[in-house]
Order: structure tokens, then C-alpha cells, then sequence
């Protein structure tokens, strides 16, 4: 397994990449749910 330093991208670099990405997608996941039950009831 390579190390993540060699190549430049540091550990903090990749978790905030990571929620950059995550955070908004859960939440438009979650909304996407609300609204769907909505349809159920």
C-alpha cells in the first residue's frame, strides 16, 4: 500500500474532500426521503 504523503494529499486533505462531497449528497438524500413519504401518506 502506498503512502498518502508521497504523492501530496494529506489525510486532513482527503477528509475535507470527502465531506465536501458526502455532506451535501446526504442531505439531498435525506430531503429526497422526506418527500417521498410524503407520497405514502
Amino acid at each position: 500500500m502506498e503512502n498518502s504523503n508521497s504523492n501530496g494529499t494529506t489525510t486532513l486533505q482527503l477528509v475535507l474532500a470527502w465531506g465536501f462531497v458526502g455532506i451535501p449528497l446526504v442531505w439531498g438524500v435525506f430531503q429526497t426521503l422526506l418527500n417521498a413519504l410524503k407520497l405514502f401518506q
